[in-house]
């Protein structure tokens, strides 16, 4: 199930990045564009990082601990906030 949803996420991260380029090409970011590049190239590669992990992990554990962490959270937010 998680390598199905990282493949739904690809089109719409594609789509966007092919919809906002132009705009990146404007003269006022025209001295941004080593920066962006950077960041681009620092974001991919994180991003795979993660991916990558995730992956792996879900093939050998579960989210229950994470679910007990939100579950506690919550209810302390609730006791706190109401």
């Amino acid at each position: 199930a998680s390598d199905f949803a990282f493949l739904l996420a690809l089109p719409v991260i594609a789509g966007a990045a092919f919809l906002k380029l132009p705009d990146l090409f404007a003269p006022e970011y025209r001295s941004l564009l080593g920066p962006i590049l950077a960041g681009s190239i620092v974001s991919f590669f994180a991003t795979y990082a993660s991916v990558t992990f995730l992956v792996k992990w879900f093939k050998t554990k579960t989210l229950y601990p994470f679910a007990i962490y939100c579950l506690l959270v919550g209810l302390i937010s609730i006791i706190r906030f109401a």
